[in-house]
């Protein structure tokens, strides 16, 4: 069957290249800079002041990330996101050669890279539909390859991580992080998608803008499930990445090991976003979810008993493996939830509530790891996020997920919602209710 000449990958696979690029960048950092901070200070606490340092940023910084997509332009946002980013952590390995690390400086870093990276995340998200429409790919498909995109870039970003801090230290090692987003940078720039661009209907101001955001998640129920689910297990889990584990392997002077850890999760992350799009045709949607976020936090805690490391990589599998329909899945409800013009603050603010509970999680993991052992503290989060999981599982508004799309893609040729300005890309059906109601005036 010959393939419909209207249809146009490159976009998509430019979009694709670019996440792959930056999330491999944000993978190597995952695993030099806590090395990197307790191989200077040695203390547990250290490294999770730095992470907890970094995670306020990612807070602030996402919750106003979408208004500046919707304000400049997507492709813009990311260009220019993707730039800075690079330059503040190619400013690491620099300073550190020219003057010299210490704690307070690591923190200051750290927190200059985190502030760029959730605008540029938040612009290809947005830009995902349109580049889905211009493949000729159900949204369902390109949420499942998008997500199993980012779970290859942290993959290989750990797993290179690791061992570029085997053969040239942790310092040095970010000098791959800045090349990631550089890459990512040109490959965006080759993006041209229709409403790519200046937006038609941008927002009346920053604050104005983050704030209608914020109402229209918190006044549709599932979005405001979601959001609030995501707040407690990231919080939870993302110390396990950014402490413990760290903690664990320079005790035992294994950064290989880490590396693996983290990139067997990943693999298993590509292997459950890639199978969500089949999975989400056999069962309900949120059937998917309540059955993904529990057994997620069951192998987690398998893992928490910190089992020797055969099967230690084996667990860490399954934890990437039940957690990888998650992210399609809440893509899926953002997009047929939101009207177009609102997709960059909803995805911004989305992305601010996942990071909302960051601060603390890290702040709590470096003492509770000095107070407990590495064991029991890994026993005691990973607990946490199974009680989490089993206790968000039967949510009654998670049931929305299997309701008739709001806002469902459309064919091609379809006219979009009048009522939401202009929609160059007819990516988005006009809801039935709004067609009768025009038809009517």
């Amino acid at each position: 069957m010959k393939a419909d000449p209207r249809t146009r990958r490159t976009p998509l696979l430019l979009l694709e290249g670019a996440t792959l690029l930056s999330g491999a960048g944000n993978g190597v950092a995952t695993v030099a800079l806590p090395w990197l901070v307790l191989e200077r200070t040695g203390s547990a606490t250290a490294a999770g002041v730095v992470a907890a340092a970094t995670a306020l940023p990612l807070l602030l910084s996402s919750l106003f990330a979408g208004t500046v997509v919707d304000l400049i332009g997507r492709r813009r946002t990311a260009l220019v996101s993707d730039a800075l980013s690079a330059v503040s952590v190619a400013l690491i390995p620099v300073v550190d050669s020219l003057l010299g690390l210490n704690l307070g400086l690591i923190v200051l870093l750290a927190v200059v890279g985190a502030v760029f990276d959730p605008a540029g995340l938040t612009a290809r998200e947005t830009l995902l539909p349109a580049a889905a429409q211009s493949a000729g790919w159900r949204i369902e498909q390109a949420n499942g390859v998008h997500k199993a995109v980012w779970g290859l870039a942290f993959l290989l970003g750990p797993g290179v991580g690791g061992l570029l801090i085997a053969v040239v230290g942790a310092s040095s090692t970010l000098w791959v992080t800045a090349a990631g987003f550089a890459l990512a940078v040109l490959l965006i720039a080759a993006v041209r998608l229709p409403g790519a661009g200046r937006p038609e209907k941008p927002p009346a101001g920053l604050w104005q803008g983050t704030v209608e955001g914020l109402r229209f998640v918190w006044r549709d129920p599932l979005l405001r499930a979601i959001a609030l689910i995501m707040m407690v297990l990231v919080a939870l889990y993302l110390p396990v990445e950014g402490v413990v584990l760290p903690t664990w392997f320079v005790e035992q002077d294994q950064p290989a090991r880490l590396g693996a850890i983290l990139m067997t999760m990943s693999i298993g992350t590509v292997v459950g976003a890639l199978a969500s799009s089949v999975a989400g045709r056999l069962i309900r949607r949120r059937t998917l979810l309540a059955v993904a976020l529990v057994v997620t936090g069951a192998a987690l805690l398998g893992l928490a008993f910190l089992p020797p490391y055969p099967a230690m990589i084996a667990i860490a599998a399954l934890v990437g493996i039940a957690y990888g329909p998650v992210g399609p899945l809440s893509n899926y409800a953002m997009q047929t939830r939101t009207p177009e013009h609102l997709r960059g603050r909803v995805v911004g603010v989305m992305t601010s509530f996942a990071y909302a509970a960051g601060p603390a999680g890290y702040l709590l993991a470096g003492p509770l790891v000095e107070w407990l052992g590495v064991r029991t503290a890994f026993l005691t989060l990973a607990g946490a996020v199974l009680v989490a999981a089993v206790a968000a599982a039967p949510v009654r508004a998670l049931r929305m997920l299997d309701d008739p799309p709001l806002y469902p893609p459309a064919p091609p040729g379809e006219t979009p919602d009048p009522t939401q300005g202009p929609v160059p890309l007819g990516e988005q059906s006009v809801p039935a209710a709004r067609r009768v109601s025009s038809d009517q005036a």
